[in-house]
């Protein structure tokens, strides 16, 4: 079977890219199926962040222009692209306006999926105009649900985004690790992995980080990701005088970094999944997060393999967050737990799921 994805990208350092990775890997090699990842405007020499199988195959969509020929070009592409491979399968994998209008582009019998990788819920600090326009796209976004032969998104909580079409269903990401060494748990190291931003919280981390340094004055704080343009957090840290907190890149070897550190923190205003949280708990690690929209409440179990927070919370979090530094026998408890929880997304029970869902289609 020929499965066909249509995304923006593969060669990013997000959890898009790194669930893409997992998941073709999975269909190409130990499933057979024929994969093809048609992305805008990456050519097929270009080295992907997160390393992709060699079987899978990759095809660029060339656009540029003003909006009229980037639409041109853009509905030229697909059809080409279509045309050549003749997939059994097409999945869309595009959060923007445009890929919600692939069904009605191509105008083929050929079953296309929708897949949905973000939250509607994105905070960013925008004006009142900014504010209305996305409003506008999510109501031409959801006038296009239908459209497609299945819509899937990641969480029960992302199902309440997109009406009660029939369409709908939930499928959540896979892990992309599930390492046989597991943390110690005896570093002084709380570790936060994302893309540093508004929506991802890394304010409100400094701020509770403040609170938590004053009396953990031997613990460090370490953050990977993709650094703010303007360096705005490390200017943060320094106006909040914080002298355990360090930034780092996405690295390809975060596994490295979960299993040196003892605490796993998620402060976003917003997810899409929260595929950190399952790659942190998979190595052993314990787990505090904001109960924001949506992901965090449906990986985690309040009390047993993490700790949930009422949304941007900050001194419930700090208190949470204490609580895990002083006591060493309940980040080992909730340890233990978070790694069994990470056993329900290995990629040998997700892709199942999938799998299903490719063979109705035949």
């Amino acid at each position: 079977m020929k499965l066909l994805y249509i995304t923006n990208g593969i060669c990013g350092s997000g959890g898009l890219e790194r669930v893409l990775a997992t998941k073709t890997f999975w269909f190409a090699e130990k499933m057979d199926y024929l994969v093809h990842i048609l992305a805008v405007n990456e050519e097929p020499d270009e080295i992907p962040f997160f390393e992709f199988s060699s079987k899978v195959n990759r095809r660029n969509l060339a656009v540029y222009g003003n909006p009229l020929e980037y639409l041109r070009r853009y509905k030229a592409g697909l059809k080409k692209a279509v045309s050549d491979i003749k997939p059994d399968v097409i999945i869309v994998c595009d959060d923007g306006l445009k890929g919600f209008y692939v069904p009605k582009i191509l105008n083929t019998r050929i079953p296309i999926i929708y897949e949905r990788h973000a939250s509607v819920n994105i905070s960013t600090q925008e004006d009142v105009k900014s504010q209305f326009v996305k409003k506008i796209k999510h109501f031409l976004m959801q006038r296009r649900v239908k459209d497609f032969t299945k819509f899937v998104v990641l969480t029960k909580g992302n199902l309440k985004e997109w009406g009660s079409a029939a369409n709908l269903c939930v499928i959540p990401n896979p892990v992309s690790f599930y390492p046989e060494e597991i943390s110690r748990l005896d570093q002084n190291k709380v570790i936060a992995v994302g893309s540093q931003g508004f929506n991802k919280g890394t304010d409100l981390l400094l701020q509770i980080w403040q609170q938590v340094e004053a009396e953990f004055p031997h613990w460090s704080l370490e953050i990977y990701g993709k650094p703010h343009p303007e360096n705005i957090f490390e200017k943060q840290a320094k106006e909040l005088q914080l002298k355990n907190v360090y930034f780092y890149p996405a690295t390809s070897h975060i596994l490295e970094k979960y299993l040196e550190s003892s605490v796993f923190v998620l402060t976003s205003r917003s997810e899409g999944f929260g595929m950190v949280l399952i790659e942190a708990m998979s190595c052993g690690l314990p787990v505090v997060s904001f109960d924001c929209p949506h992901g965090p409440a449906d990986i985690i179990t309040d009390g047993e393999d993490g700790l949930l927070v009422e949304d941007q919370n900050v001194d419930d979090f700090e208190e949470k967050l204490k609580r895990l530094l002083f006591d060493f026998d309940l980040r080992r408890k909730m340890g233990e737990e978070a790694r069994k929880k990470a056993l329900e997304y290995l990629p040998e029970n997700i892709l199942k799921t999938w799998d299903n869902l490719f063979k109705t289609m035949r």
